[in-house]
């Protein structure tokens, strides 16, 4: 851990002396608006200085058409300041919104969600493969995927579904429909849900806009790879639309040395194939200057092998469709801005299907259908110029339906078809006064009363404060309460052996954080967060069964900064450090299984008239283990720690069409990424875009 910290020392001072020359020509402005932080390496004249006090890292890239809806045309030669597309989301201002835009996801190729998250700061990603997360870790300060709440375009995607083989699929949703990705935590938590002891990740999908266009691409590279993406978009008169495709194919075999999980007889990855399909379309109609309304539909159809940590060698399959629909109204309420209606409707499938044979060539099924119904009342109001209240009220009603079947002896006891309703309705609220110019707290209440676990308040608060023109403070937090998934209570998971258990608690805790905002220049600014969290009665397993393994306490220090080096260049530095400890039981003191102690990202990036190069490096201390299959194990091992570096690049060859590169793991080491998964090495992918 010491030297984790003694990386840290001194990677911040050498971004402080990469430009001693810069003068602090820019303050922070004191006034209240909504907080957002875009991580990524922009070109000069696409950050827009100055910024507001908890508002670091605030850059908007411009769009290749004028959304006609702000009706601002900038000048060749001016900063570029652009509204965002859709309505404004009344935010709670206490803590930041982490913010990735489409131009950043383009340049850090990536290829699922789980690619982009694990860039922002806070995040820990054990991916063993593409497509493979859900059956990994994705940690945001120390919490886990089914911690954190999942959105698209404000709506849920987490079916609180639980094991490995059924968890939220961060492959869902096409990469090539998304704008961005924001990140919330603090009081925003009240909003969506009673479960953030992570953060609050919305997908913010792609509305069409001006003339219609044709963009596509096609990549191929190691491992068997080709990736082929297309989208139509555009407006006319009222309406405007989006629609992508997305398919995605690797075989995902390579060599791996011995001793790792999942490795065959030839000494290759075993079984470790992904082939997905994912589908997108949106419809929006103004149908007044006062109401609009939007459809949106995803679908998934992913085929894959299941990766495992353990031994012996695994063979299953899994199959998961996907469905989510989301229907919205938008209205305004009397004259101007002050208040704002979204009313809107959702409905979620996700069927998860898993099968193979066992070692002593028995048979295993096993499925879980799960179908969602949501509704959601939301009310933005500015009560007068210095109070804003938002709130509500959200449905849900959930119906798992549990297959399972084994011909293996010791287990067709087992067998069983469980169908399970769950319903939860809540009222939300968070109240922000602007006590002064420089100073406003968030207060927010969530009111939720659930059919299975009954009635339950969970309260936030937030505060920020401009302490200086340059120097902001803030803090936040919040109660939780995360409840037992239904397949834990109720489905025996026959791929894993793992029991239910009708008689789980929730688990409950809180959540905290405190930071400091500086503008050191007008070319470099920082963002420092000390965060924590304390959740009891977390759910494991134990001997096999679901249970309440008892408490842990997490505490970690986030760093963001950002550096304009000159026209055309620009750097980052996120770095994480989390220490999540086992409170209770036999494995008292330690630190959770699969979360790194120490995660640091930087880059550097040039882009000018279409030229792009941009250099990833990241630093991961390693995870303690979760699995302990051989005899010399020791549950406080870890796995070694390691050093990536990634290359990408555009060269246009017309002003339509680019020619892109992608080179990862240059440095050609096979490190362990978890739990005796290891990484293929130095891999490549070369492909082309175009836009008509």
């Amino acid at each position: 851990m010491k030297k984790d910290f003694l990386l840290l020392t001194v990677a911040l001072p050498s971004l402080l002396i990469a430009s001693p020359g810069f003068a602090a020509e820019s303050e922070i402005n004191q006034r209240n608006t909504d907080t957002e932080v875009i991580l990524n390496i922009p070109s000069l004249s696409e950050i827009e200085l100055p910024v507001t006090n908890a508002e670091l890292l605030t850059q908007q890239s411009a769009p290749n058409e004028v959304n006609p809806e702000t009706e601002q045309i900038p000048s060749d030669d001016a900063d570029i300041s652009i509204e965002v597309i859709a309505e404004p989301d009344n935010l709670p201002q206490s803590t930041p919104t982490y913010v990735i835009d489409k131009e950043e996801i383009q340049k850090q190729g990536a290829t699922s969600l789980a690619d982009i998250l694990k860039r922002m700061p806070g995040f820990a990603i054990n991916d063993v493969g593409h497509g493979a997360d859900i059956h990994t870790g994705t940690y945001y300060r120390g919490a886990s995927i089914n911690q954190s709440v999942f959105l698209i375009n404000g709506r849920p995607i987490n079916n609180n579904v639980n094991t490995y083989h059924g968890g939220t699929d961060l492959n869902s949703i096409p990469v090539e429909a998304i704008e961005r990705v924001e990140l919330y935590s603090g009081t925003a938590s009240a909003l969506y849900g009673s479960s953030a002891f992570g953060g609050v990740v919305n997908i913010i999908t792609k509305e069409g806009y001006g003339k219609p266009k044709l963009s596509a691409s096609a990549e191929f590279g190691s491992l068997s790879l080709n990736n082929q993406q297309v989208t139509y978009g555009g407006s006319s008169n009222n309406v405007k639309y989006n629609f992508s495709f997305e398919r995605f194919f690797t075989d995902n075999r390579y060599r791996v040395p011995v001793g790792a999980a999942n490795r065959d007889e030839q000494g290759f990855l075993f079984n470790a194939d992904t082939a997905t399909s994912t589908y997108f379309g949106s419809i929006g109609v103004d149908l007044d200057k006062k109401n609009s309304l939007n459809l949106d539909v995803t679908a998934l159809s992913s085929r894959r092998g299941l990766i495992y940590f353990g031994f012996p060698l695994q063979r299953d399959r899994l199959d998961h469709d996907g469905l989510n629909v989301g229907l919205s109204w938008k209205t305004r309420l009397g004259n101007g801005e002050s208040s704002n209606l979204t009313t809107s409707i959702g409905y979620n499938q996700d069927y998860f299907s898993t099968y193979g044979p066992t070692g002593a060539s028995f048979y295993r099924r096993g499925s879980l259908d799960t179908q969602q119904l949501t509704a959601r009342v939301d009310h933005e109001w500015k009560i007068t110029s210095n109070n804003k209240l938002r709130w509500g009220l959200d449905l849900k009603n959930t119906d798992l339906i549990g297959d399972v079947l084994s011909t293996d002896p010791n287990r067709i006891a087992e067998n069983e078809k469980e169908d399970r309703s769950l319903f939860n309705t809540a009222l939300f609220a968070v109240n922000t006064w602007n006590i002064s110019d420089n100073f406003l707290i968030d207060l927010g209440l969530r009111q939720t009363f659930d059919s299975q676990f009954g009635n339950y308040l969970n309260p936030s608060v937030g505060l920020r404060y401009a302490v200086t023109p340059i120097v902001a403070v803030r803090g936040s937090w919040a109660g939780a309460q995360r409840n037992p998934g239904l397949d834990q209570l109720y489905v025996y998971d026959t791929v894993h052996g793992w029991r239910p258990n009708p008689d789980l608690s929730p688990e409950t805790g809180s959540t905290w954080s405190a930071g400091v905002d500086v503008n050191f220049s007008q070319n470099l600014i920082g963002q420092f967060t000390y965060f924590g969290s304390s959740i009891g009665d977390r759910l494991g397993v134990i001997a096999g069964r679901w249970e309440n393994i008892g408490l842990v306490d997490t505490n970690g220090l986030e760093a963001a900064l950002q550096l304009r080096i000159a026209s055309g260049w620009s750097t980052f530095l996120n770095y994480t450090y989390t220490d999540a400890q086992i409170k209770t039981g036999t494995e008292r003191g330690l630190q959770l299984g699969l979360i790194p102690y120490s995660v640091l990202q930087t880059g550097v990036g040039y882009d000018n008239a279409g030229w792009q190069a941009n250099l990833y490096v990241t630093y991961n201390s390693g995870a303690r283990r979760s699995i302990f299959a051989n005899s010399t194990d020791k549950p406080t091992d870890f796995a070694p720690s390691f050093v990536n570096l990634d290359l990408t690049g555009r060269i246009p060859l017309t002003t339509n069409l680019g020619l892109t590169v992608y080179l990862e793991n240059l440095l050609g080491e096979q490190y362990e990424r978890v739990n005796r998964i290891y990484s293929p090495g130095f891999t490549f992918r070369v492909g082309l875009s175009a836009n008509f």
